[in-house]
């Protein structure tokens, strides 16, 4: 088994190099910890299930690596010399890592669970914590990852369509979207009703929606992400 070198010498560790017929695409788990024993604990017992690992001993690592560019999260300890974990996780949103985070602690107490709990985190760990639930955790918080990089990606799709409209299709998206009859979207904007009638299938195509319902969904999610934003 390979150990996870001390801080002053380790890189991130990254399963995928590793793992027989990782993906590209594999979910990564952060584990972010001073303490040499525990990441390389972690490091061999995420692996063994098979998700691929970065770690780092030091808040001043994390902050100088890359932000994932695939889904996953972070198991971060609470408290670490220089900068809490809390304070860490402030610091990592600020430079897009909007990620899921699972909090481990040996010298945890309700109101820290409750200030993690506040902050979002997945869970709150004491340590020494099962295996079992550091696995249940790293699962749940990877799903919750799939979830959202599923919905930036399909926001993406939406937006990049969305720059395809010429501005006349906008307009009749927008009386579509209203439930508007392409006569009354005619009446509105001062146009043949005819005319409507093109500009509306141009812009259902390039939308790649085939129905009014599917267009008021891709409509409402776009608006959504973009206001949320």
């Amino acid at each position: 088994m390979q150990a996870v070198h001390a801080s002053s010498q380790m890189s991130a560790v990254r399963g995928p190099k590793s793992l027989a017929g990782a993906r590209e695409d594999q979910p990564v788990v952060i584990v972010i910890d001073d303490d040499d024993l525990v990441r390389t604990m972690l490091h061999s017992l995420l692996r063994s299930v098979g998700f691929a690992t970065r770690c780092y001993g030091s808040p001043q690592e994390a902050l100088h690596a890359p932000a994932p560019d695939v889904p996953g999260c972070i198991v971060l300890d609470v408290r670490m010399p220089q900068m809490s974990g809390f304070e860490l996780r402030e610091r990592l949103k600020e430079r897009g890592w909007h990620i899921p985070i699972i909090f481990m602690t040996g010298h945890g107490d309700i109101p820290m669970s409750v200030k993690a709990m506040k902050q979002g985190a997945i869970d709150f760990l004491p340590k020494p914590f099962r295996d079992q639930d550091m696995i249940d955790a790293v699962a749940t918080a990877i799903s919750r990852a799939r979830e959202h990089w599923d919905d930036r990606e399909q926001h993406a799709v939406l937006q990049q369509r969305w720059q395809k409209l010429t501005p006349r299709e906008r307009e009749v998206l927008q009386g579509v979207t209203r439930g508007l009859l392409n006569k009354q979207i005619a009446a509105e904007l001062g146009l043949a009703e005819i005319t409507v009638k093109l500009h509306r299938a141009s812009m259902l195509r390039k939308m790649g929606v085939r129905t009014v319902p599917d267009l008021v969904r891709s409509w409402t999610a776009l608006q959504s992400r973009t206001l949320a934003s």
